[in-house]
């Protein structure tokens, strides 16, 4: 039982954390090369573990079912709930918006509409539908998304054997030193997985004390997901990398392999929007006391009208929730860390 909840746990842990950030980082490593890329990976992913190590202590001295707002009013008083609140809501609305501008890409290259608006339109219909209709099916979709992750991720791995090319990972002269920072936001939300760490905690039940070993874990499982992800796209497609990876597949595998790939991006982004929308919408609903309907129509509408209005842009949005919003989040943390430890030791 105690093997079954840790396993749980840092599953529930790496397996969120793995998302829509996951299909910027090959096209990032083609404007910066994988030297660059492996340095800002090596750098933050120590500051993640620290800050998720740092919340997970909170986290378990600290009353259960909280969450980043609740810490922040116990640790550092009202105004940085209403921030973290703030924060939350703002971080999750971009991240959705980011799920909605890959999920319809992949959806018209899957159906080959040539017609992303109306593809993104789909994709969005179903998802708040489920949204609506709350969280009952998320678990059988999350254990079958999980499975066909896997089973095509091999395959594409597979066939593209013939076409990788090392040299593809390293760019020539100066462009990766003029993109430097370019990685910085899309890589911090890579690897962010806070959010989930009071559940995490949770679920372990008496075995607290198990959570400062589980975070590592689940925070550098998702890097090696990364890592393999970069090598295989980038490996392939070279230059022609497109932001959201997936497309720029066609020309070299084919068809056929191409609309197995994006097959595969649909699954890997559907599940995760379709879970934050429902945190969004219960964060609405139970913590700002919204009435059900209208939180679940601002959670899903917000986005969708960012869209419509021009926001389109994967790297973006992910830079701005990254770089910004995440950050702010791992400051509150830091200041709740610092705020409850001895004077002496401060």
């Amino acid at each position: 039982m105690l093997i079954n909840k840790s396993f749980y746990s840092a599953a529930i842990l790496s397996g969120t954390t793995i998302g829509v950030g996951l299909f910027s980082l090959p096209y990032i490593t083609s404007k910066v090369g994988i030297w660059i890329m492996l340095a800002w990976f090596a750098v933050l992913s120590i500051v993640v573990i620290a800050i998720n190590l740092i919340y997970g202590q909170l986290a378990v001295q600290t009353p259960d079912y909280k969450r980043l707002p609740g810490f922040a009013k116990i640790y550092l008083g009202p105004w940085a709930e209403k921030l973290a609140l703030i924060t939350t809501v703002c971080g999750l609305l971009g991240t959705i918006l980011a799920y909605l501008i890959v999920g319809g890409e992949f959806l018209n290259g899957l159906l080959n509409l040539n017609n992303v608006l109306l593809c993104t339109l789909i994709y969005f219909f179903f998802g708040a539908i489920l949204i609506f209709q709350g969280g009952k099916f998320i678990s059988m979709i999350a254990l079958i998304s999980l499975s066909l992750f896997i089973i095509i991720l091999l395959a594409i791995f597979a066939q593209s054997q013939p076409f990788l090319n090392l040299e593809n990972l390293f760019v020539k002269g100066t462009k990766g030193i003029n993109n430097l920072f370019l990685p910085y936001g899309p890589i911090l939300f890579s690897l962010w997985g806070a959010t989930l760490i009071p559940e995490a905690e949770e679920l372990l039940g008496k075995n607290k004390s198990l959570l400062k070993k589980i975070i590592p874990i689940a925070t550098l499982l998702p890097l090696l997901v990364y890592l393999s992800f970069i090598f295989l796209i980038v490996g392939v497609t070279g230059s022609q990398t497109t932001e959201s990876a997936m497309i720029g597949l066609q020309d070299f595998l084919g068809p056929n392999m191409a609309k197995l790939g994006l097959f595969f991006g649909i699954i890997a982004t559907f599940t995760p929007y379709i879970a934050l929308g429902l945190m969004l919408k219960q964060i609405f609903w139970y913590d700002l006391k919204i009435p059900k309907n209208t939180s679940w129509f601002i959670t899903c509408f917000i986005p969708l009208i960012l869209f419509l209005a021009g926001v389109k842009s994967l790297i973006l949005v992910i830079s701005i929730v990254g770089g910004i919003i995440t950050g702010i989040s791992g400051m509150l943390i830091l200041l709740m860390y610092i705020k409850n430890r001895p004077y002496k030791k401060r």
